[in-house]
């Protein structure tokens, strides 16, 4: 894909069915999950974007032997316990769950390593891991006393903690737990607002003894994981995209199969609903431990609301797409409750403000959000992605309903999540690259 790509005022109707990529949070958990088990875990649907690639990497330099074939991946493991010292930094690119999610495993391991990532990572906040993992006994330095990376991470055992969580986060929580299962005890872990929880899915599913009753979330330390076999459903933050289109170009119908609706992630379906948007649900019979379904999307009288609070950690990724479907509603829409926004791969709130502004939007930032004011004509322009997928995908989403053509500078990052998203644009619109 060119670094930056023009994209063509659409206008027309959208029509069609897509099946979008596989999951990037149950991808990257099936690659850790599975090194860490003992035995064979066999994997369907494999998100190969970018970010999870970055956790095959890693765990090959372990010494995990991966097999991939299409989006099957084969993984064979003798536990982690047998993991081999790397000899090589440990890469997690642009991948913060790779990075925080892979602290908590290493610390109770029998090895030393060093995690580094690219520009973006660099500046994102670790210490918010890094200080319940030292409080179990970690062993971990790094930039500003482990604040950034790079991170060198001695193994060590590790003792359970009690911990109540200060902001609703689920790769915390999910490097707490990964930590847990190699400490001596009962780690406990308290959120006062449900964050996804395909970690603690996904650890029943390799055979752990996990207790979650009303937010508190207990895993007995020594657990051997075992092998299996993994299908991953596809990513609704993924689909949230070509949700927001349906809905707001006219006379459009699209129908995505296939979706993951885990309830720790529907909250785009929450907002769209809430809305107003014509928005159906068809949820399939499965034995995953992850619920799946269809979902089809027709043209939509958008209505203006307020999202927040206990909403926000189901839907934070989809916040930027949420910004234009708000620019298409009638009446104030108010973001609030987001100051998570602040520390992705960039400052999501001043990025989707400006980008959106741009375009003609009437939005303006808040401290914990922003206040969108609808409907409203958006024209063409140059938009910044910030090297964010999600960013970018939201500049491309805009032009379904543009009047003038939308260049997106660093398209390429989109790779990161949904390789194939460009594709899909062209499978339901006349969309057409300029350049």
């Amino acid at each position: 894909m060119n670094d930056s790509i023009k994209l063509q005022a659409n206008q027309s109707p959208l029509q069609g069915s897509l099946r979008v990529p596989g999951d990037k949070s149950i991808s990257h958990r099936s690659i850790m999950f599975g090194a860490m088990a003992k035995g064979v875990t066999t994997i369907n649907g494999f998100l190969l974007g970018d970010d999870c690639l970055s956790t095959i990497s890693c765990f090959k330099k372990l010494g995990v032997d991966i097999q991939i074939s299409g989006t099957n991946v084969t993984i064979t493991s003798n536990g982690m316990e047998n993991w081999k010292e790397p000899i090589d930094i440990l890469d997690t690119g642009n991948s913060g769950t790779t990075t925080r999610l892979m602290l908590g495993m290493l610390a109770g391991s029998k090895v030393h390593s060093v995690l580094i990532g690219d520009e973006s990572i660099a500046k994102r906040p670790m210490k918010r891991v890094i200080q319940p993992l030292r409080q179990m006994g970690a062993l971990i330095s790094g930039r500003s006393d482990g604040q950034f990376t790079p991170l060198a991470v001695q193994g060590t055992q590790l003792s359970a903690i009690d911990y109540t969580m200060p902001v609703a986060s689920a790769q915390v929580k999910s490097a707490i737990l990964l930590a847990g299962l190699r400490a001596k005890g009962v780690t406990t872990v308290r959120e006062s607002e449900v964050s996804r929880d395909h970690t603690e899915r996904m650890l029943r599913q390799f055979g752990a003894e996990i207790t979650t009753e009303k937010g508190v979330i207990k895993l007995q330390g020594g657990q051997q994981l075992t092998g299996t076999h993994v299908e991953v459903p596809g990513d609704i933050s993924s689909a949230a995209f070509f949700l927001v289109a349906g809905a707001i170009a006219t006379e459009s119908s699209i129908r995505l199969e296939h979706v993951g609706l885990n309830p720790t992630r529907t909250g785009i379906v929450d907002v769209l609903q809430q809305m107003g948007a014509n928005l159906e649900i068809e949820v399939n019979d499965s034995e995953s431990e992850e619920p799946i379904g269809t979902l089809t999307i027709k043209s939509s009288k958008l209505n203006a609301i307020e999202i927040g609070g206990e909403l926000i950690p189901r839907l934070i990724d989809e916040i930027p797409i949420i910004a234009l479907l708000a620019t298409q509603a009638h009446g104030t829409t108010v973001i609030k409750d987001a100051e998570e926004l602040k520390v992705k791969e960039t400052d999501r709130i001043a990025a989707v403000v400006h980008e959106l502004k741009k375009l003609g939007a009437d939005i303006e930032a808040t401290d914990d959000g922003m206040i969108i004011k609808g409907p409203v004509t958006l024209s063409g322009g140059k938009l910044q992605s910030y090297g964010d997928h999600r960013i970018g995908m939201m500049g491309a989403i805009a032009s379904v309903i543009s009047t003038q053509p939308i260049e997106i500078e660093h398209a390429s990052c989109i790779s990161v999540s949904y390789p194939n998203f460009f594709d899909h644009l062209r499978i339901v619109s006349s969309f057409e690259t300029l350049r």
